[in-house]
């Protein structure tokens, strides 16, 4: 792959499993990333460090998962002045409620995009399509995934005629 434009970072690896969405979807499309483990309160400095690197490196956006105080984002947003996306992860006693609420209340001036909690697929999705505002390559590849979306969309609709409620809950195994 060529160099990342994306750099998806998370403060443990007990966020990876959600995290890997992101890095998924974007090699999907096309874009190289990379991934990293970064603390904002285990190793704040490392994680200054890499907000503050990530343009001279490249990188055009960066996604940044966090649970429970969810300070990753901001701190990251608070050194870069990259778009990052952050996305709040299900964890603790709400599930991650709690994490969505600390990343969508930034303090004016250092803004960070937020995704549902465990969005990190739709947070990969919005890096591209950040950088595909300026590459028309890149938003053909979208153009092409929304597609693929629509018409996975208009096959399922297709079974549920043939196959009605139940056949389909049969077949499918989708939840009833």
């Amino acid at each position: 792959m060529t160099r990342p434009l994306v750099g998806i970072v998370m403060g443990s690896d007990s966020d990876l499993p959600v995290m890997r969405e992101s890095a998924r979807v974007l090699e999907e499309l096309g874009i190289a990333s990379e991934m990293v483990i970064s603390s904002a309160h285990r190793a704040p400095d490392q994680t200054a460090e890499y907000a503050r690197r990530a343009a001279e490196r490249g990188l055009v956006a960066i996604i940044a998962g966090a649970g429970g105080a969810a300070h990753l984002p901001g701190v990251i947003a608070a050194y870069t002045s990259l778009p990052v996306i952050g996305v709040p992860i299900q964890s603790g006693a709400i599930n991650g409620v709690d994490a969505l609420y600390a990343i969508v209340q930034m303090p004016s001036g250092v803004p960070v995009a937020a995704v549902a909690i465990n969005g990190a697929k739709n947070a990969g999705i919005l890096a591209a399509q950040i950088i595909g505002a300026a590459r028309p390559d890149v938003r053909a590849r979208i153009d092409a995934y929304k597609e693929k979306l629509a018409g996975q969309v208009s096959e399922k609709n297709a079974l549920l005629a043939e196959l009605g409620i139940d056949g389909y809950l049969a077949r499918t195994g989708a939840r009833g």
